[in-house]
C-alpha cells in the first residue's frame, strides 16, 4: 500500500481511514485510481458528492463495462452525470457495447434532465392518491414502500433523490398528521436510568419499520427492478416478464448437506425479506446435487427452521428437479464447442492452472478434443463407462482471464451414489459452478442474492447463462454474518459431535440455527437483529454479547416472570401457623397487566437462593442475614433471620425466621425470589436439571492458528457447561407449560415455554425433558403428566441490572 495510492484517493473525498483499506483492496483499489486518473482529480481534489460518483463508479462497474471506465470518468467529471443512479445506469448502457452511441447515452442516463421540486411534488401528490388506502391503514409504517413507490414514478426517475422524500415526507405530514402511539414502539416509563437505557435499545433495535426499511436503504435500494437486466436475446426479458408478470422473485439455495447455523439466518431474512417488501415470491431451493453428503434430516429441518424463522416459501423446489434438463444443456453446450470431456487428475488441473508457484496457465490435453468425440465420451459417462475420477465434463471458458472463475470449471463429474430423490437414475451429477446459475435462470429469479465470497462467480454465472442464450438473472453480493467465539464450519462441528465435546449439531452452545432454537431464543430477536445490522458489502463479525442484548431485549417484554431458587434453603416462619397457607396474586410481568397473572401459596416453610444468604453479614450485602431482615417478593411483610441450623459437617440446612408487622418496619431494601412448601398445590415444582451455558471456546477466533497454535479443538472451554440440581420453582411453571400445551400446533415445541426466573435469567424447557402422555389428556394438566423436567438458560441477566429492572 502506497502514501502515493492513499492521497490519491483521499483526493475523492474518502476518509484516511477508508483511503487505507481501499488501498488494500486488491480488486478495488486499481479500477479507482484509473477512475480518478481519467476525470482528472489527481492533481486537483474533487468536490465530495462528485467524489462519491467516482467511487460508486469503481466499486459497482461490471467487467463487460470496464472497458468505458475512462468514458464514464469523464462524465462524472463534466457533470452529465450527478448521481448515483444515473451512473448505474450508465454502466448498464454501456455493457457490452463497442462504441458509445452519444445522443442515445445521454437519452438513457438522463443527462441534461432537470426535474423540479415542483414536478416532484405534483407527481408525489397524483401517486399518493393511487395509495392513499393503504397509507392511512398503515400509517407511518408504510414509509418504505411509499418512498420506493415514489421513486419508480416513470417521471421522476431522474429527479433528485433528497427531493423525493422531502416530498414524501411532507405528503404523510399532511394526510397522516404527526406520529403518534400507533406509529411508535413506546415502552413504559421506568424510574431507574438503566432501564431508560434499555427502553431506547429496544426501540432502536426491534420494529417491524426497520425490518422493512433495510430494503430501501442503502445497497439493497440500488438494486435493479424487475426488467431491468439487459440479456443476450431482448425475447428473454420478454419470456421472463410473461412468466414473472413483473413480480420480485427470490429464492433462499441452501445445500441439504448440514444444518443451518446463524449466518443464513441474513440469508433467510435478506431472500425472503427482499421478496416480501416488494410484494413478491421466495422459494426455498435445495441444492441437491451432491448425493454423498445429502441426508433427509437436513431436509426437514432446514424447512422447519426457515418456518420457524416466520418466512413461508413461495414453493419448495429442488435442483435435482432439472437434472435431466441440465443433462440436455451440457450436451449443447458440448456442441457449441464451450466444453468437453477431460481425464485430467485434481492435481493435473492445478498445475495447468499455474501451480502452487501460480505460474502461466496452460490447456491440458483434452481441451481441443473433437466435439463428436466429447459428446460420444459425454454418453459413456452418463452410462456407466467410467469409473468415478476417470473422467469429468468441463467448461471451456478464458484460461487467460485472470479470474479464477474462468479457469475452465467443472460442470460434470461421475459419482456412483445414490441420490436423495432421483435414487439410482443417475451416475452423472452436475456441479454447483454448472447448475446454480441455470437453475436460478429456470425459475426466473430477478434477483440471486449470495454472500460475497462468490464475487469472482458473478462473471462465469453470467458467461454460461448466456453461452446457453437462457435467461440471465442479475447476482448480487452481501457481506456474511459470523459470530465470535464458535465455530461454523461443518466439517468442524461434526468433530466436535464425534469427540462427544457437544451433545449434537444442536447443542445450546453451537450457533446453527437448531442449536439456538434449543436454548429458547426466539426467532423474532434473531431477525430483530439481522434487521439493524444492514446489508453491506462488508463481512460481519459480531460479539455474542451483541446477540445476547437482542435476545434479552425481546424476552423483557414478552417473558413471563417466576421465581426459583438454587442451592435451596429451607426456612421456617416461626410465627405462622403450621397449617398457614395464603394464595397470592402474581402478574406474570410486574407493571404489565397485559401479561396476565398467576397465584401461588404462601406458607409457613418456604424455599430461598443460597446466594441471598450469608451467614457472616456484611455492610456491602443487602440480602438475608442473621439478625437481618429483608422483604419477600411479592409477599406483604418482610421475615427477621432468628437462627441458623447446621447439620454435622457445619453446612447450613435450615433458617428460622420471624414474619414481622408491616407497619413497623421501614420498607427493606431488598427483595428476594422464594417457593413455597405446600404439597397440596404441587409447590415447589422439582427441576430435574438446569443447564447453564458459556462460551464453548475461550478465543474469539478459534480457528487462528496464531492466537490458537493448539488448533480449534485445544480451544474447548471445559466449563461452557454446568448443570444444577435440585432447584425449585414456583406452580406458576404449570401455568406457562399449560398455556404452551394449549397453543402449540406441534406439541414438540419445548423451547417454546420461555420464562425469566426472576434475578437469574432467562429459561426455556428443553426437548430432553418429558412431559409424559399430556398430548393424549387434553383436559389435564402438564403437572399430573409429567416425568422429568429439564431446562435451558437462554441467556443471562445483565450483571449490573437492578433487582427493580430484573423483576
Amino acid at each position: 500500500m502506497s502514501e502515493q495510492l492513499v492521497a490519491l484517493f483521499q483526493n475523492i473525498g474518502l476518509a484516511e481511514q477508508k483511503a487505507k483499506e481501499t488501498a488494500k483492496n486488491k480488486n478495488l483499489a486499481p479500477t479507482l485510481e484509473k477512475a480518478i486518473h481519467s476525470a482528472g482529480y489527481d492533481s486537483k481534489p474533487a468536490e465530495k458528492s462528485t467524489g462519491a460518483l467516482v467511487y460508486a463508479l469503481a466499486s459497482t462497474i461490471t467487467p463487460t463495462a470496464l472497458p468505458h471506465l475512462d468514458y464514464l470518468a469523464k462524465a462524472i467529471r463534466d457533470s452529465r452525470l450527478t448521481t448515483s443512479d444515473q451512473v448505474s445506469a450508465a454502466i448498464k448502457f454501456v455493457q457490452d457495447k463497442k462504441e458509445i452511441d452519444e445522443a442515445k447515452f445521454n437519452e438513457e442516463c438522463g443527462v441534461g434532465v432537470v426535474v423540479t421540486k415542483e414536478e416532484v411534488n405534483s407527481a408525489v401528490d397524483a401517486y399518493t392518491e393511487t395509495v392513499k388506502d393503504r397509507l392511512v391503514k398503515d400509517r407511518y409504517k408504510f414509509f418504505g414502500l411509499f418512498f420506493a413507490g415514489a421513486k419508480n414514478i416513470p417521471s421522476l426517475k431522474w429527479a433528485n433523490g433528497g427531493d423525493i422524500k422531502e416530498a414524501v415526507d411532507a405528503k404523510m405530514l399532511a394526510v397522516l398528521g404527526p406520529k403518534d402511539e400507533r406509529d411508535v414502539v413506546v415502552k413504559k416509563k421506568k424510574e431507574a436510568k438503566v432501564e431508560a437505557k434499555e427502553e431506547k435499545k429496544v426501540e432502536t433495535s426491534a420494529t417491524e419499520v426497520k425490518v422493512a426499511d433495510m430494503f430501501f436503504e442503502g445497497e439493497l435500494s440500488k438494486l435493479h427492478v424487475p426488467g431491468g437486466n439487459p440479456q443476450i436475446k431482448p425475447e428473454l426479458m420478454v419470456e421472463h416478464l410473461k412468466a414473472t408478470g413483473g413480480k420480485y422473485v427470490t429464492r433462499f439455495p441452501p445445500e441439504p448437506n448440514g444444518f443451518l447455523h446463524i449466518g443464513h439466518a441474513k440469508a433467510i431474512n435478506i431472500n425472503f425479506g427482499l421478496a416480501r417488501a416488494h410484494n413478491g415470491i421466495c422459494n426455498l431451493r435445495y441444492d441437491d446435487t451432491n448425493p454423498e453428503a445429502e441426508e433427509e434430516r437436513y431436509f426437514t429441518s432446514i424447512l422447519e427452521i426457515v418456518k420457524w424463522l416466520g418466512f413461508t416459501p413461495s414453493e419448495v423446489t429442488y435442483s435435482s428437479t432439472h437434472f435431466q434438463r441440465l443433462y440436455e444443456l451440457a450436451i449443447e453446450l458440448i456442441k457449441k464447442d464451450k466444453a468437453y470431456v477431460c481425464h485430467c487428475t485434481g492435481e493435473q488441473i492445478q498445475m495447468h492452472r499455474g501451480g502452487p508457484e501460480r505460474g502461466p496457465r496452460t490447456a491440458c490435453e483434452h481441451r481441443d478434443r473433437p466435439i463428436s468425440e466429447s459428446l460420444e465420451l459425454f454418453e459413456k459417462m452418463k452410462s456407466g463407462g467410467f469409473e468415478e475420477g476417470q473422467a469429468i465434463l468441463r467448461m471451456k471458458m478464458d484460461l487467460e482471464n485472470g479470474n479464477p472463475q474462468f479457469w475452465d470449471l467443472v460442470a460434470y463429474r461421475v459419482l456412483k451414489t445414490p441420490h436423495h430423490r432421483t435414487g439410482s437414475e443417475w451416475i452423472i451429477y452436475p456441479t454447483y459452478d454448472y447448475t446454480h446459475c441455470l437453475v436460478d435462470s429456470f425459475e426466473n429469479i430477478t434477483h440471486s442474492l449470495c454472500t460475497v465470497e462468490f464475487m469472482q462467480s458473478r462473471a462465469s454465472y453470467y458467461w454460461l447463462c448466456d453461452a446457453l442464450e437462457v435467461y440471465k438473472p442479475v447476482q448480487w453480493e452481501y457481506g456474511r454474518l459470523n459470530v465470535a467465539n464458535t465455530i461454523l464450519s461443518k466439517r468442524k462441528i461434526a468433530e466436535l459431535v464425534n469427540k462427544k465435546h457437544v451433545f449434537d449439531w444442536d447443542d445450546p452452545r453451537l450457533y446453527t440455527l437448531p442449536a439456538i432454537r434449543r436454548r429458547g431464543v426466539p426467532p423474532q430477536a434473531i431477525n430483530n437483529f439481522v434487521a439493524t445490522l444492514g446489508v453491506t458489502k462488508s463481512d460481519t463479525v459480531i460479539e455474542v454479547s451483541k446477540l445476547d442484548a437482542f435476545i434479552r431485549d425481546y424476552l423483557n417484554e414478552t417473558a413471563p416472570r417466576l421465581m426459583g431458587v438454587f442451592n435451596p434453603i429451607k426456612v421456617t416462619i416461626e410465627n405462622l401457623p403450621e397449617d398457614h397457607v395464603e394464595m397470592l396474586t402474581v402478574q406474570n410481568k410486574p407493571r404489565d397487566p397485559s401479561m396476565g397473572e398467576h397465584s401461588i401459596p404462601f406458607t409457613r416453610q418456604v424455599w430461598i437462593d443460597g446466594s441471598d444468604f450469608r451467614e457472616q453479614d456484611d455492610k456491602d450485602f443487602f440480602r438475608l442475614a442473621p439478625g437481618k431482615t429483608v422483604g419477600l417478593l411479592n409477599v406483604p411483610c418482610p421475615i427477621t433471620c432468628t437462627k441458623v441450623i447446621k447439620d454435622e459437617s457445619g453446612k447450613v440446612v435450615e433458617l428460622i425466621a420471624r414474619y414481622e408487622d408491616a407497619a413497623g418496619f421501614k420498607k427493606p431494601k431488598t427483595y428476594i425470589q422464594w417457593v413455597a412448601e405446600s404439597p397440596k398445590h404441587n409447590s415447589p415444582v422439582r427441576l430435574d436439571e438446569v443447564r447453564l451455558f458459556d462460551r464453548l471456546f475461550h478465543h474469539a477466533n478459534p480457528q487462528d492458528k496464531k492466537e490458537v497454535p493448539g488448533g480449534y479443538l485445544s480451544d474447548v472451554n471445559a466449563d461452557s457447561l454446568s448443570i444444577e440440581k435440585g432447584a425449585l420453582v414456583e406452580i406458576g411453571l404449570w401455568d406457562i407449560m399449560d398455556r404452551w400445551a394449549k397453543s402449540s400446533e406441534t406439541k414438540t415445541d419445548y423451547e417454546a415455554m420461555r420464562f425469566q426466573l426472576t434475578r437469574i435469567g432467562y429459561f426455556c424447557v428443553d426437548k430432553e425433558a418429558d412431559l409424559g402422555d399430556f398430548k393424549e389428556k387434553p383436559n389435564a394438566s402438564i403437572k399430573d403428566t409429567v416425568k422429568k423436567i429439564i431446562l435451558n438458560r437462554t441467556v443471562s441477566l445483565q450483571v449490573n441490572s437492578s433487582l427493580k429492572n430484573q423483576a
